[in-house]
């Protein structure tokens, strides 16, 4: 199979779908590898190095489209990639599809076979190829949130561990998975007065063995949501439903309650965001105001620490990659239900139900595709 990665083109992406060491996997494999020119630069694999790894380098993105049996990417494709697919071509790549018509609309046009990290599950229930991401996505929010609290970034002026004879910062954290573990991890590591919310009780559990007396654990009803929300000086958005739309946990009523300068960062946002008040925004602009709160929605955190990111995500999409290469898309999926749950758009349907659901349009289940 001829694998192609080109070059990421979202705002401020600079992580890349292969690197040199995946490169040169795939070509002991057997498999034909090209690569648009400088697509790894940001993480300081130059073209050189994949060529040393067996891969071919091309000048552009629209000869990997036009060459390549399978795309690997990063970030789901913007409008001039999805122009590029074609029929029975293999996307492999974040989606993200719920909060985003215009996408899915695109890639059903397409006829392409679209795979989704978010969405492929392991043996345990879990979602192994987003863990990582949400790990860096989860200890990034911290670290963003804690400069957006400065008051040259119109946040309140508050050191998240305050310093002898004056407080810390209250951190909130909506959501006990990976991203809010992780967050939590971080915010307690600064000295920040942490409560983590969340519904499941064996979660709750699980949280409060691990931090014991260092954070808060409450669960997320209506009655301390609200209270939560409105003593924090930083509510960070952790919450998934996989593949479908975020709930819209905090209310634009909800801000009046906060404190003028908090920070609500929403980790959430690549699924549409868990705060009413959320709108993507970017590395080059990451913040902005409603009602005096500092709203933090980087849609793609990871990619500021692209070689870290890079890195930890091809540990996980590479031996999917493999499989689907070796295999064939179809055999690969009827062998590993975990992976058949990445198949979201196939031959213009939407083989994702929670998508499906979310976006008004007719499902089909993968069992149809794969009898294909």
């Amino acid at each position: 199979m001829k694998i192609g990665c080109p070059k990421e083109i979202k705002n401020h992406e600079y992580r890349v779908g292969i690197t040199p060491e995946s490169a040169e996997e795939m070509i002991a494999h057997g498999h034909q590898v090209v690569i648009e020119a400088g697509a790894g630069a940001g993480i300081g694999a130059e073209d050189d190095a994949y060529r040393a790894a067996g891969a071919a380098i091309v000048d552009t993105a629209q000869e990997v489209f036009a060459t390549a049996d399978m795309i690997v990417k990063v970030k789901e494709p913007q409008a001039g990639e999805r122009a590029m697919l074609r029929e029975g071509q293999i996307l492999y790549t974040y989606l993200h599809l719920a909060p985003d018509p215009a996408q899915t609309k695109d890639l059903v046009a397409s006829g392409a076979t679209c795979i989704a990290y978010e969405t492929v599950t392991d043996r345990h229930g879990g979602l192994p190829l987003l863990k990582p991401m949400s790990q860096v996505a989860g200890r990034m929010s911290v670290h963003a949130g804690a400069s957006a609290l400065e008051k040259a970034h119109g946040g309140r002026g508050v050191l998240l561990g305050g310093v002898p004879g004056v407080a810390p910062g209250k951190v909130t954290v909506l959501g006990g998975g990976v991203v809010g573990f992780n967050a939590a991890q971080m915010a307690v590591g600064l000295g920040a007065d942490v409560t983590i919310l969340d519904r499941n009780p064996e979660v709750l559990e699980r949280l409060a063995i691990h931090f014991e007396a260092r954070a808060m654990t409450r669960f997320s009803n209506q009655a301390n949501l609200a209270e939560c929300v409105a003593e924090a000086d930083m509510v960070i958005g952790a919450v998934l439903l996989p593949g479908a739309a975020a709930p819209k946990l905090v209310s634009r009523d909800m801000l009046s309650t906060m404190k003028p300068g908090a920070v609500m960062v929403d980790v959430a946002i690549d699924q549409g965001g868990c705060f009413e008040t959320s709108k993507a925004t970017t590395h080059a602009d990451p913040t902005y105001l409603v009602d005096g709160i500092v709203h933090y929605c980087v849609a793609n955190m990871p990619g500021a620490v692209a070689r870290t990111s890079t890195y930890a995500l091809n540990n996980v999409t590479l031996p999917h990659a493999l499989r689907i290469a070796d295999k064939g898309w179809q055999e690969a999926l009827r062998a590993d239900p975990h992976l058949a749950n990445g198949l979201n758009v196939w031959n213009g349907k939407v083989t994702y139900k929670a998508v499906a659901e979310a976006l008004g349009l007719d499902y089909t289940d993968v069992a149809s595709a794969l009898a294909a």
